[in-house]
């Protein structure tokens, strides 16, 4: 019987290393792709009845609605109510488990119920905000008295007389400060960008940083301050850098919480430029804990929102920040 050959010992080395590039491996331009794919498709999918804004067709930033014939005021709430009756919660819903923010992986992220850019540009209005933008002047002027009588409660109930002398304008003034507080409501991202997007071959980081923001707490209706930082790097495309300011305006002069202000602004400008990259750092002090409840005059809040790859590149989120934290 022949001598069979002598066994050879299994090679420590994995065979893609010998056999060309492993599988898993992935060039820069496909995960960036592919992430951005996942974002859209978050969008998407939890955008429930609105349309996906296509900025690629030179004519037009903005998608234009369905159907031509705007809708009333009637079906324009209808319309809200079945987006957002039952949609809201989280947990189950008709028996099924409903898939929340906790349970969408890091991958999928960001998780968000409502796109930035809505079908009629007006950036996620609530109901009632698209009556407010085009509201004649007796609308408003009706509005205004509205507000003022309900001011006036207000003193009243905390049990002050709003016919005194210092008090006897307050109403009137504070109905339209507030009104002002909450403009963002009045704007949208097609009147502010204006076309200020351009093609240029600039392939590095974009920073504006230390834009003051102002803005009203949904929970308690009082303010929050404080600073936001916006970086991006362009795929072949900029926009004007005051419009980030704008933009970081538009969308804090409005009920918020700083999550959602953080996510909106960096989901715009990724919807907008379609950038490589996006980051928004926002570092505010909110008036609801230093003047009610816990009381910590000290305590400043921070968020962010990193797209593209801001988030897939630790030495580009890294350099970010160092520059943004740079004096």
């Amino acid at each position: 019987m022949p001598d069979s050959p002598p066994l050879r010992p299994k090679s420590a080395i994995p065979p893609h290393m010998t056999n060309g590039p492993s599988p898993l491996s992935i060039s820069t331009e496909q995960r960036n792709k592919k992430e951005r794919e996942s974002l859209y498709s978050s969008i998407e999918s939890t955008n429930r009845g609105r349309h996906v804004v296509n900025f690629d067709p030179p004519e037009s930033y903005f998608a234009t609605p369905s159907s031509s014939a705007p809708l009333n005021g009637r079906e324009r709430q209808e319309l809200h109510r079945r987006i957002h009756s039952g949609s809201e919660s989280e947990g189950h819903e008709n028996g099924v488990a409903v898939r929340t923010p906790l349970a969408t992986s890091r991958a999928q992220s960001p998780y968000t119920q409502h796109p930035t850019i809505d079908f009629d540009g007006l950036s996620w209005p609530s109901i009632g905000t698209r009556n407010r933008k085009e509201a004649t002047e007796e609308e408003k002027e009706a509005t205004l008295t509205k507000l003022t009588g309900a001011v006036r409660t207000i003193l009243e109930c905390v049990g002050e007389d709003p016919d005194r002398e210092g008090l006897l304008m307050t109403p009137d003034r504070y109905a339209k400060a507030l009104l002002f507080f909450t403009k963002g409501y009045e704007e949208n991202l097609r009147d502010i960008v204006n076309g200020a997007v351009f093609h240029e071959d600039h392939d590095e980081l974009v920073i504006v940083k230390d834009i003051e923001i102002f803005s009203l707490c949904e929970h308690h209706l009082v303010p929050f301050t404080g600073k936001m930082h916006i970086g991006y790097i362009p795929n072949r495309r900029v926009i004007g850098l005051s419009k980030l300011a704008r933009i970081a305006e538009m969308f804090s002069r409005r009920l918020q919480v700083q999550e959602r202000l953080t996510k909106q602004v960096a989901l715009a400008l990724s919807e907008m430029l379609q950038p490589q990259g996006v980051a928004v750092v926002v570092e505010s002090s909110h008036l609801c804990m230093v003047m009610r409840g816990v009381q910590k005059t000290g305590a400043m809040t921070t968020t962010s929102c990193m797209l593209g790859c801001m988030r897939s590149r630790a030495k580009t989120r890294e350099e970010f920040l160092n520059l943004i934290n740079r004096r």
